[in-house]
């Protein structure tokens, strides 16, 4: 049994597996992550705090609203009074770059590089 009827059906096949591995490569390459060196919280898009990532603790943001837990260089939001609660279930972050939102209290927690400096303990 012949796997492919005609010469162009292999070149197409072989075309395609090209693309998906060089598609893969160039992924791999650009999506390389660098670990952030803290956070910064903003509320209503104005600084409020910034943490290191290598200091573990737990932070309560925005007046109680949310509350921000630092362990083992990655960031989460652990509880936040808006209903959804979406910003909890968004999980870990730690490369820079990466963002957790709570939209119903306006508030960020960003993860920034090594090259900004600045880490503080709570400004709020």
């Amino acid at each position: 049994m012949q796997l492919f009827k005609n010469k162009k059906a292999k070149r197409d096949v072989i075309l395609i597996a090209a693309l998906l591995l060089i598609s893969a490569l160039l992924f791999v390459l650009l999506h390389h992550n660098e670990v952030g060196a803290g956070v910064v919280v903003r509320v209503e898009g104005e600084e409020i705090a910034r943490y290191s990532l290598s200091q573990s603790g737990t932070y309560s943001l925005n007046g109680g609203t949310n509350t921000l837990v630092i362990e083992n260089d990655e960031a989460y939001l652990s509880d936040a009074d808006c209903p959804d609660l979406l910003c909890v279930n968004q999980g870990s972050i730690k490369y820079t770059g990466e963002c957790i939102t709570c939209l119903p209290n306006k508030l960020t927690v960003t993860v920034f590089g090594a090259e900004e400096n600045g880490i503080d303990a709570a400004v709020s």
